[in-house]
């Protein structure tokens, strides 16, 4: 989502656009977000409050990707989480308890508001043998005032104290990437992914076997991609200079 259809609040250029040519062409699509802090109906808004109108459905996050797999992994369960509404909401839908009892998982997000007490308690619970899960291993975060620490730096923060180190769901992971192909009945055979970062989208792509497409409208540019030893298999100025073919 950021860095090809939106860049902080707001659109790119012919992100719209694509979006509805996507509609049109009657192609299934997730747009995906590293990002836990949102539920898919905030998102919703924000994206239609920059002028890209998708559907609650087409709606893919790290929270919602970290929800399904503790569900599979241990339906039922409790967790300690440090995060917002996108997270502990997707958790709640899955029929996870939220507690500081003995919880079976220690779940880290993003949220703007960390509290030491609360890291504090993780670290606590962790050495109690809580197992370690993070929605996603960005280190930093954008916004309007500059870079903001992420669930990557308090994973880090964590594992120092602790000597554990989280198993991460979102982005790189391929696991979120399959879990979304699920989501939409799609094969990674007839599959694009399309980002503009080398170290999360087009590394989760390539490792789930889809067609990899680079924008540079976003954090990656032509010179930092040669410094990666795999290539994405498409690269474009934007989404705008992308074609969307008929059904199928």
């Amino acid at each position: 989502m950021d860095g090809v259809l939106v860049h902080e609040e707001n659109a790119l250029p012919g992100a719209d656009e694509f979006i509805r040519r996507l509609g049109e062409a009657g192609k299934h699509f997730l747009v995906l977000t590293n990002n836990s802090i949102y539920t898919p109906r905030d998102l919703q808004a924000r994206l239609r409050a920059s002028g890209i109108d998708i559907p609650v459905a087409n709606l893919w996050t790290s929270a919602l990707a970290t929800a399904q797999f503790l569900d599979a992994q241990r339906p039922n369960g409790t967790a300690f989480v440090v995060g917002e509404a996108g997270l502990t909401t997707a958790l709640h839908e899955v029929g996870y308890v939220l507690t500081e009892r003995s919880p079976d998982y220690v779940v880290i997000g993003e949220t703007r508001t960390y509290s030491f007490e609360a890291i504090t308690r993780a670290i606590r619970l962790i050495e109690g043998g809580a197992r370690f899960i993070c929605t996603n291993p960005d280190a930093t975060g954008p916004s309007a005032e500059g870079t903001l620490p992420a669930t990557g730096s308090v994973a880090a923060l964590i594992t120092h104290a602790t000597r554990k180190k989280p198993y991460f769901v979102g982005k790189p992971n391929p696991l979120m990437i399959r879990a979304g192909l699920n989501t939409i009945g799609a094969h990674s055979e007839t599959t694009a992914m399309i980002g503009d970062r080398m170290d999360t989208d087009m590394v989760a792509g390539m490792e789930a076997g889809l067609h990899t497409i680079l924008v540079l409208s976003g954090v990656t540019d032509e010179s930092e991609m040669d410094r990666y030893p795999y290539r994405p298999n498409q690269v474009v100025e934007s989404v705008a200079h992308l074609s969307v073919g008929s059904r199928g």
